[in-house]
């Protein structure tokens, strides 16, 4: 399986997702590299056959593009919106754009009581959330851009199952959520799988974050080993994920 794509690769992909379409000789003379190598790279890739797409004029694509809104984003997601728009429905309506979402990506829905609970917990987590973060920020976070329940599966490399992502100005937040109170190593594990193939998708200019969030925890922020690697990430309660976004952001220390 796939897990990280070479510097080529990855510069290649950022140069399709930021663009309306190009050609593979200009994504070469962008880049500065051999029209040859580009085709080559452009054939032989999983990752551009997976986040990318060819039209009839043989111009590439993403099938994100890699500017705020990122558009196409919401054609994999539950629910995508910014945060403003968020905000502003009541539980019935966002539920019901949740659900029919899922339903439009092919998200399951036969455990439908179960989901319906792990859906509204998120957006309550959310909600809270946001809240403490207007406080701080004013309207600046209601920019930012929301979205539950990402599932891009194409193919046979590419795979992102995140919960939810906050994507600020420059940081993606990939939010791993469990009705758990305890942290389970592999969860943790869990939650850093998809940083590989965002940080492709959203490009060199954000910086991937995974956080478990654990909803039946409180007062937890610390950070836990990924797995064998030399690497940790934040684990935190819902009531401490405002602290999480402060570790990044630094907004208190302003």
């Amino acid at each position: 399986m796939l897990k990280y794509a070479d510097d080529m690769d990855r510069a290649i992909c950022a140069a399709i997702c930021r663009s309306n379409g190009l050609k593979a000789r200009e994504i070469a003379k962008a880049l500065g590299l051999d029209h040859t190598t580009v085709n080559r790279a452009l054939s032989r890739s999983p990752l551009m056959h997976e986040l990318c797409w060819q039209d009839g004029e043989y111009r590439w694509h993403g099938i994100v593009r890699q500017t705020r809104p990122h558009s196409g984003l919401q054609e994999f997601a539950g629910y995508y919106a910014p945060v403003g728009d968020f905000l502003a429905l009541d539980e019935a309506a966002w539920l019901r754009a949740m659900t029919e979402g899922c339903a439009n990506i092919g998200r399951s829905l036969s455990d439908t009581r179960g989901l319906i609970h792990s859906f509204l917990d998120c957006r309550t987590q959310m909600l809270t959330l946001f809240r403490d973060l207007k406080e701080m920020l004013g309207t600046r976070c209601l920019g930012w851009e929301i979205a539950f329940e990402l599932r891009l599966k194409r193919a046979r490399h590419v795979r992102i199952y995140a919960d939810v992502l906050v994507i600020s100005e420059d940081r993606v937040f990939s939010l791993e959520f469990k009705m758990k109170d305890a942290v389970d190593p592999d969860e943790v594990l869990q939650a850093a799988n998809d940083c590989p193939y965002l940080e492709i998708m959203f490009g060199q200019d954000y910086e991937v974050i995974p956080v478990l969030v654990l909803t039946r925890a409180a007062d937890l922020f610390r950070f836990e080993q990924i797995g064998t690697a030399d690497a940790v990430l934040p684990v935190c309660s819902g009531d401490m994920l405002f602290n999480v976004f402060n570790e990044y952001l630094g907004f208190l220390e302003n």
